[in-house]
């Protein structure tokens, strides 16, 4: 196991900021396609993986606002349940979205991925 040593004898104080996991960013970013209503999801990393993401909800039609860390989601209006092949080949996460979009839709439409 890996493990930090701290030598000087002094206490140590102070705060440090968390950032949010990628990995556990993109399942929840593709929830909110099973949301008519707007889904707020806060300490989201901006990466570039997470603003593909964006994209990717984008083209199904989902609206979003991001300020600093906090990612507001809006899934009511989708108007496209499949994901083009140029947008999926990008990220292998793309498939996350098949399960919402079938749940809510009855039919979704996603390229395998790379």
């Amino acid at each position: 196991m890996d493990k930090i040593v701290i030598e000087g004898g002094y206490p140590l104080h102070g705060e440090i900021a968390v950032s949010g996991a990628k990995n556990a960013a993109l399942p929840l970013m593709a929830a909110c396609l099973l949301s008519a209503e707007p889904i707020i999801l806060r300490n989201m990393p901006d990466l570039r993986d997470t603003r593909t993401f964006l994209t990717l909800l984008e083209s199904f039609g989902v609206r979003w606002q991001k300020d600093g860390t906090v990612l507001v989601l809006d899934a009511s209006t989708i108007t496209n349940c499949e994901a083009s092949y140029e947008m999926v080949k990008t990220m292998r996460a793309s498939v996350l979205v098949l399960g919402p979009l079938l749940a809510r839709h009855g039919m979704a439409r996603v390229s395998l991925p790379g």
